[in-house]
């Protein structure tokens, strides 16, 4: 099994690319600065998606997890917070960083048996979740979610299954201290997901823990 993670330095992309490889997976990780055992790896430059995707050759990908992602509005102000530049790299990784990931491991996909795309959105991306705040996060996850939706209709004929999930309020440097649960736990529970994902499912939009999240 090929497993592809992106943002797999820290956090939940740390977890389960250790998780993968210690069950015997080949897994294929980057992050966007150099470090060791990872791809380098920018999802905003298609250069370097597109040369990343090139170097792979002609292998299979199994299960591509588009988990590569920024939060950087946090806590800004609605007056005077929010400038344009935080709105443009937001969506760059959140939205374009996705799909021009999915869009270079295509081929590397359907070389697979059943190619599988779990993509990392955020029930923050649910218009039934609206507190206020974290636009930027809100809205780009929200357009994760729709990507996600729409690749499930059109990959559909060739197999490969398109989930999109809420990884869980995590104990990371972007959930925080007070969060839920450990990272130990999503990873664990979206390792289930991953595996349940089918044609028959593709599409879902589903919690960490297996729940059908309302879009």
């Amino acid at each position: 099994m090929h497993v592809l993670i992106t943002g797999a330095n820290r956090g939940i992309g740390k977890a389960l690319a250790d998780n993968y490889a210690s069950a015997g997976a080949h897994v294929t990780g980057t992050q966007r600065s150099t470090g060791a055992g990872l791809h380098k790896l920018d999802v905003t430059d298609p250069a370097a998606v597109a040369a990343l995707a090139a170097s792979i050759g002609d292998q299979a990908i199994d299960l591509l997890v588009c988990n590569a992602g920024v939060y950087a509005d946090k806590d800004q102000p609605l007056d005077q917070g929010y400038p344009a530049q935080m709105w443009a790299d937001g969506f760059a990784t959140n939205v374009t960083g996705v799909f021009l990931t999915v869009q270079a491991f295509l081929p590397h996909l359907r070389r697979a048996k059943a190619g599988k795309i779990a993509i990392i959105s955020s029930q923050m991306a649910s218009h039934t979740r609206a507190p206020g705040g974290s636009y930027i996060y809100r809205a780009s996850k929200a357009a994760a979610l729709n990507l996600g939706r729409n690749l499930a209709t059109d990959l559909a004929p060739e197999g490969i299954s398109v989930g999109i999930y809420h990884p869980g309020w995590v104990r990371t440097d972007m959930g925080g201290s007070s969060a839920e649960i450990s990272v130990a736990e999503s990873a664990a529970g979206l390792m289930a997901r991953f595996a349940a994902l089918s044609p028959a499912t593709t599409g879902c939009f589903e919690t960490w823990d297996g729940r059908a999240h309302p879009y």
